[in-house]
């Protein structure tokens, strides 16, 4: 397999980029911190400029690009595979230098879990074991679908090589209906990962808040899963907030039921955002976006608590204004990588 060298301006770097891999991927493989979120085009966070050799861009027309970019020259290095030895500019991150060495490897679909009408867990098993942090995302390669789709973990890490997605049908969306509509058990595909900084941070003291909203519900569940049972967090307390827009997109009391009784350190909140649903279907619980939950119940002191969500952007653009600009949360305590 043909392989090429791709040096770093003035850094004094290089590593290896295989064929099969985008720059950034290889570069994660090498245990580089280049910049990243999404891996997937979305977010614009590995733009780099290419100073020298040749590359292929796989998607000319990705949204983390603007036209301002495109005129300067500036390319994603999620979306770019070198065809010769390059030489490019860009400006590592410590931040974003992996803590478990993303690999690619093959899955079996064992089952899956169904959720709400449109939403359900999905279950792959691997011969080597599942290695991430809760709050990570695999990119998961689909037959007949164009372009790797980013999935985040439901579930914790283990030896038995277990993959657990909570994936939402979208009607548009040609991954998610593969997967609900094509994928039948004992099929395999190829999962590459973890991937993703929005990881759980065990090691911080402060009382834990979690807020999803669609399949944003699953790294949500996995780092409220490790809370429940992870000795090294065991006093940690977790408030976990899901919205949906109808009383049939809440499922998370059904999952939670699966924790045992941890609800001395668990606290749930729901919400929907249509009030129309709301009324029909007899909702007698929070009706708005979660962000106003969110500060409805933790208002008093926001800044006391460690930030993790996800879910559709206006709902993470939301949150970032409500904790950032009105109550001064520092960034810092802010965990999420952008999904479009």
């Amino acid at each position: 397999m043909p392989s090429f060298k791709i040096k770093i301006d003035a850094k004094g770097f290089e590593y290896q980029q295989n064929e099969e891999d985008t720059l950034l991927r290889s570069a994660l493989r090498a245990g580089l911190g280049f910049p990243y979120e999404c891996n997937s085009g979305g977010c614009g966070c590995c733009k780099f400029e290419l100073l020298d050799g040749e590359v292929e861009d796989l998607w000319p027309d990705a949204p983390g690009l603007s036209p301002r970019d495109i005129r300067k020259g500036r390319k994603l290095a999620c979306q770019c595979r070198a065809t010769s030895d390059c030489t490019i500019k860009v400006n590592f991150d410590q931040h974003s230098v992996p803590q478990s060495t993303p690999r690619r490897v093959t899955v079996s679909f064992v089952e899956s879990i169904k959720l709400t009408d449109d939403m359900a867990e999905f279950v792959f098993k691997s011969s080597l074991p599942a290695c991430f942090i809760p709050g990570q995302f695999a990119l998961l390669s689909l037959p007949r679908v164009k372009g790797d789709r980013a999935y985040s973990m439901s579930n914790l890490p283990n030896e038995d090589g277990t993959w657990c997605f909570i994936i939402k049908k979208m009607p548009d969306g040609r991954g998610s209906n593969f997967i609900f509509e094509c994928l039948k058990v004992g099929d395999t595909i190829e999962l590459d990962g973890p991937y993703g900084l929005a990881f759980l941070k065990a090691e911080i003291p402060r009382e834990i808040v979690c807020i999803g909203g669609g399949s944003g519900l699953s790294p949500m569940i996995s780092i409220a899963r490790a809370v429940a049972t992870d000795p090294r967090i065991n006093e940690h307390k977790l408030h976990l907030f899901y919205g949906g827009r109808g009383p049939k997109d809440i499922c998370t009391p059904a999952i939670l039921a699966e924790f045992g009784d941890v609800k001395h350190r668990l606290i749930s909140y729901n919400a929907v955002s249509d009030p129309d649903l709301a009324d029909k279907e007899g909702w007698d619980g929070a009706v708005g976006f979660i962000h106003e939950l969110v500060e409805k119940e933790l208002s008093e002191n926001l800044s006391a608590y460690e930030f993790y969500f996800c879910g559709p952007p206006p709902m993470t653009h939301a949150i970032q204004k409500m904790l950032m600009i009105k109550h001064k949360v520092p960034f810092n305590q802010l965990h999420f990588d952008r999904f479009f």
